[in-house]
Order: structure tokens, then C-alpha cells, then sequence
């Protein structure tokens, strides 16, 4: 209902419905305030205007009212952060489901395109080396580290499983890139010279020969409009079949 009324794309992740929901509060109390204040402006183009008043009052008003008003404004401000804000940032930031019951991933943006990083069957992620770096190995992945020999890579393709927190490590090898997936409500910045985490859990299957897709939503140069990755959400048995796929083909 919420996405219908504010235009919004399809949720496919489990905190998805409260970031609507707080989308929605937020346009509530913005039209609340609109509306409010455009009241107050009429009142005061009538209540002040010259015919009224043809000589001008150096002392303004004596009321306490404006005063009163802009505590009330702020207790209520501080309830919102109290109530909304603050629970929020404590579950969808500091607390991070345990990465031995997640699909853990790393994805590092480059000008124009994402690259996926999966640690294969071992669970651990190879040794990269920026010496290694080049059109064919655009991770400078070291295919001589045994944590690297089942490591499986993509480019603009992220696979994941239904029904299992998903644990991104970003970051990003030239410029500030930013990670969104509109249909999970994730967005993050992939910045150079750090690797931040964000997660989520989906909860919706792709439908059948369709991708959803990954946007940069931060202009990263002359080629950020064809900067586009495409996720797909898969059953369980559907993606271990899809890594094995990719672990005899690389």
C-alpha cells in the first residue's frame, strides 16, 4: 500500500516495510509542516499588513507563544529520534547477524562496474595483490593462495540465496561509488581505502529470466550511466548449483 501511494519500487527484503514506513512518517510530517506553515504565512500577510497596521511596531510581539511553540517542536524532534531514529541505526547498523549464518561477499566498485568476490566452498576469501591487477583480473586475486584456488568472481552480477542475511564488504579501487539496490532499500557509499559492510536479507524470488538491478547512485564520471550490475535472488538449491557452475567454469 505504502509503495503504491509514494511511488516506490517493490520491497524484496525483511527491513524494507519499516524503511517505508518511515518514508512514509517523513512525508507525513513534511506536508503536516507545509501545510502549517503556509496557514501561518496567510494569517500574517493579513494579520500584519499595512492597511492594519500603517505604522511600524519596533517591539514586535509580547506573547510567550513562539517560545512555547519551538519547545513543543523540539520535544517532539527529540521523541522522533528517541523512538524511530536511534532503534533503527541500533538494528540495521551495529548489529550485523553473525557471518557463519550469512552469505558473506565483497564488492568493489570501479569506474564503470561492480565486481563480485565470493570466498568458494572454504568460507575464506583469497589474497589479492594490486600488482596483479589487469583487464582479465580486475581483483588482483592470487590464484597461487590456497584461500584463493575456489574463490569465484563476477563482474555486474550478484547471486544470492532467499531467506539468508546477506553481508556486503564495499569498496571501492578509483573513485567514490554507491552501492543501491532499490528493491532491498540499500544504499551505501563504496569509498577508496575502506571496506564498509552492509547488510540485509531477501525475501522475495527474482522472477524467472529477470534481474534486478544494482545503480551507482553517486556520480563517478564521464561513464557513471552505463555503471548498472543486475542481482539475482535464488532458492538455496538453485544458488549452490549456480556457484558450482562458476567454480568449474573459473
Amino acid at each position: 500500500m505504502i509503495q503504491r501511494l509514494l511511488g516506490l519500487p517493490i520491497v524484496a527484503s525483511e527491513h524494507g516495510p519499516q524503511l517505508d514506513f518511515y518514508t512514509a512518517l517523513v512525508h507525513l510530517l513534511m506536508l503536516a509542516l507545509f501545510l502549517g506553515w503556509g496557514a501561518y504565512f496567510v494569517f500574517a500577510l493579513h494579520r500584519f499588513s499595512a492597511k492594519r497596521h500603517p505604522r511600524a511596531d519596533y517591539y514586535g510581539t509580547k506573547s510567550k507563544f513562539g517560545k512555547q511553540s519551538e519547545i513543543v517542536v523540539g520535544i517532539i524532534e527529540v521523541l522522533f529520534l528517541v523512538g524511530f531514529a536511534f532503534p533503527a541505526w541500533a538494528i540495521r547498523v551495529n548489529a550485523f547477524p553473525p557471518e557463519s549464518e550469512a552469505t558473506v561477499v565483497r564488492v568493489i566498485g570501479e569506474q564503470f562496474a561492480w565486481n563480485v568476490h565470493y570466498p568458494g566452498a572454504d568460507g575464506k576469501f583469497g589474497r589479492t595483490d594490486i600488482k596483479l591487477v589487469d583487464a582479465n583480473n580486475p581483483l588482483g586475486l592470487d590464484r597461487r593462495d590456497p584461500d584463493a584456488k575456489d574463490d569465484i568472481t563476477t563482474i555486474n552480477q550478484l547471486s544470492l540465496p532467499i531467506d539468508k542475511p546477506v553481508i556486503v564488504h564495499l569498496s571501492s579501487k578509483d573513485v567514490i561509488h554507491s552501492f543501491g539496490l532499490p528493491y532491498f532499500r540499500v544504499k551505501q557509499d563504496a569509498i577508496p581505502g575502506m571496506t564498509i559492510p552492509v547488510w540485509f536479507k531477501p525475501t522475495m524470488l527474482t522472477p524467472e529470466g529477470e534481474s534486478w538491478e544494482i545503480a551507482c547512485s553517486q556520480l563517478c564520471g564521464l561513464g557513471h550511466y552505463r555503471m548498472r550490475g543486475f542481482i539475482t535472488i535464488m532458492t538455496p538449491d538453485k544458488f549452490a548449483g549456480w556457484l558450482k557452475e562458476q567454480a568449474a567454469a573459473q
